[in-house]
């Protein structure tokens, strides 16, 4: 099965990610908040350190965040996704936020792909 690194555990991330546990996926979870990742932990997905540490290695990345400034922080941060993941990593943002900061992250991981 695949190797999915998940970010931002809450209300809908925490129960998706436990859902692809279930399924027989290799989940790495990552979230500030202590109680989600706990709970997340305890439905089988493993608690990652970082962002870096939840996509190292991931054959998809999952983002499920609040606020387009946490996206973008994120995606384009210092230590974000961006910085970590492979680029045959397929990324899914599934966050509830503003449109031009989903326009804004998918041109920053367009302009990252090798033409083919």
């Amino acid at each position: 099965m695949a190797v999915i690194g998940w970010i931002g555990l809450g209300n809908m991330g925490g129960h998706m990610s436990v859902n692809l546990v279930k399924a027989g996926h290799d989940v790495r979870g990552f979230d500030l908040n202590p109680e989600a990742l706990a709970a997340a932990e305890a439905g089988g997905v493993k608690r990652a350190a970082s962002i870096a540490e939840a996509v190292d290695g991931a054959d998809a990345v999952f983002t499920m965040l609040p606020k387009g400034e946490h996206a973008r922080a994120v995606y384009l941060g210092e230590d974000g996704v961006l910085a970590h993941a492979d680029t045959r990593t397929l990324l899914v943002d599934s966050s509830t936020i503003d449109i031009a900061s989903a326009q804004g992250a998918r041109r920053r991981c367009c302009r990252r792909l090798p033409l083919r």
